[in-house]
């Protein structure tokens, strides 16, 4: 780098543009501070083009012809395919073909400046950008650089495996061909979603676990009821087995799997939804004294520890591999920038403060996408227990609610609440079944907002919705 380089200044530098770095823009912007935003890729980052949005673009149709089928009166004319090119006309269309333009748009409508490029941190709140045409632009910091640069998908060391070009979840969610036949390597939330997809458009699934069972981070009857529901669907499922070796010895040919315990499976395609690493291994860290690679361990405000000035926010600091959640801590993030910045705002990084991001820790709320929908927000049994604390877990069969029975014919599901006996709150929730997505976020805002049992019992759920399992959850708690 020389002085011949442009420089410009801004008070905060924010190096990714999904929708972590997006938020982190505007909470500054409104509070009024300029802000420079660096992406290497497409503007709205992985969740818009290979995540969140075309995998729910992909799941929705098949949720629905699911329902459908439990629906007398409309399951005979739910019984065939899926026309699988509108399926992924709709994807597309959901991604915006893989075009930015829209979210170009937003973000410089808020005041943000883009550049486009590969940003690395070259000292302290100093970022140099290069350019696609190999230009170089340093940004530097008046007030933060937050780095939103979120992970990438882990794909296993293994012999062939280069050769052998493995889908991962970016393939998986992009795909322009239905595999005949698909390996899922991973029983996590990716695994078990994609595995759902491909099987409902066509493709013979197996599934390929190393533990015991799907959705490992859920309490136990999660993975349970969504495994039934896959192999019902026609996926194998395979637990405690791990893969050693792939071999695809044409380019165009299928690939062979081996595994430890010495079986061989042939398929199309094989994906693996294996875990995620962060994207901060040529990010620079070596210069401000970080490791290249590693995760960014950040406190409550999401300012990386030992600093004063760098943030990392999102997936990239481990708390929560989730959209909505990176979001909420952008929104802490960005506030907490504008407050140490301006001076004119108390800091309150207090539990539940407007500078914390305290729900990282008791209030994540997920659902997966899969038929049934799996959700969950607080703390398992298991959690629960391991943190201390003196819990009650109480079930309820969700087929039992009448609002179940006029959703679905055999409707199967469950629900279960973490009770806190100490301070009769409730520490954690899960629903599994169809159509309980939309139950979560009462749920969640009972967990965030430690509503008292008390309080919860005047809550009163309509009548006939599913949402009266609340109801029935507080009659079995009180006996």
């Amino acid at each position: 780098m020389t002085d011949a380089v442009d420089v410009s200044r801004y008070d905060v530098v924010v190096i990714g543009a999904g929708p972590v770095g997006e938020n982190v823009a505007d909470r500054a912007r409104a509070a009024g501070l300029s802000v420079a935003v660096v992406e290497s890729e497409l503007i709205g980052g992985e969740c818009s083009y290979w995540a969140c949005m075309p995998s729910k673009a992909l799941l929705r149709p098949v949720v629905a012809r699911a329902d459908a089928r439990r629906v007398p009166g409309l399951s005979n004319a739910a019984q065939g395919p899926l026309d699988v090119q509108a399926v992924l006309a709709h994807r597309d269309e959901k991604t915006s073909n893989w075009k930015d333009d829209g979210q170009v748009g937003w973000l410089e409508s808020v005041g943000a400046d883009i550049y486009r490029g590969t940003g690395r941190l070259t000292g302290p709140r100093e970022v140099t950008v290069t350019a696609p045409d190999g230009t170089e632009h340093r940004l530097t910091a008046r007030h933060a650089v937050a780095v939103c640069t979120g992970t990438r998908a882990v794909v296993p060391d293994l012999p062939g495996i280069a050769e052998a070009r493995p889908w991962t979840s970016r393939e998986a969610t992009s795909a322009k061909e239905v595999p005949g036949r698909l390996v899922v390597v991973g029983g996590g939330v990716v695994g078990v979603e994609m595995s759902t997809v491909w099987q409902a458009l066509g493709a013979e699934v197996t599934l390929l676990i190393r533990g015991t069972g799907l959705l490992p981070k859920m309490e136990p009857f999660a993975g349970e009821l969504v495994a039934e529901a896959l192999e019902e669907a026609g996926a194998t499922i395979r637990t405690g087995v791990s893969v050693t070796a792939v071999e695809r010895p044409a380019p165009d040919g299928p690939v062979t799997v081996a595994l430890d315990d010495g079986g061989r499976i042939e398929a199309d395609e094989i994906l693996f939804a294996t875990g995620r690493a962060p994207r901060t291994d040529d990010l620079g860290l070596e210069t401000i004294g970080l490791e290249p690679g590693s995760w960014l361990t950040v406190d409550d405000s999401c300012r990386v520890e030992g600093t004063d000035w760098l943030y990392g926010v999102g997936d990239v600091n481990h708390r929560a591999l989730l959209t909505h959640q990176g979001k909420y801590q952008a929104r802490i993030a960005g506030a907490a920038i504008a407050a140490r910045a301006r001076q004119d705002t108390p800091l309150d990084t207090s539990p539940w403060g407007p500078h914390a991001a305290t729900a990282d820790h008791a209030a994540v709320p997920q659902v997966v996408f899969t038929d049934p929908e799996a959700a969950s927000v607080g703390l398992t049994l298991a959690e629960a227990e391991h943190a201390g604390h003196r819990v009650r877990a109480v079930d309820y069969d969700l087929a039992s609610v009448a609002g179940s029975g006029l959703y679905a014919d055999g409707y199967r599901g469950r629900a279960r609440m973490i009770v806190d006996l100490d301070r009769e709150i409730l520490l954690g929730v899960t629903f599994v079944g169809p159509g309980i997505g939309e139950l979560l976020h009462s749920a969640t805002v009972a967990v965030a907002g430690e509503v008292p049992i008390d309080r919860l019992w005047h809550a009163v759920p309509a009548y006939p919705t599913i949402s009266e399992v609340w109801l029935r959850l507080l009659e079995t708690f009180r006996g």
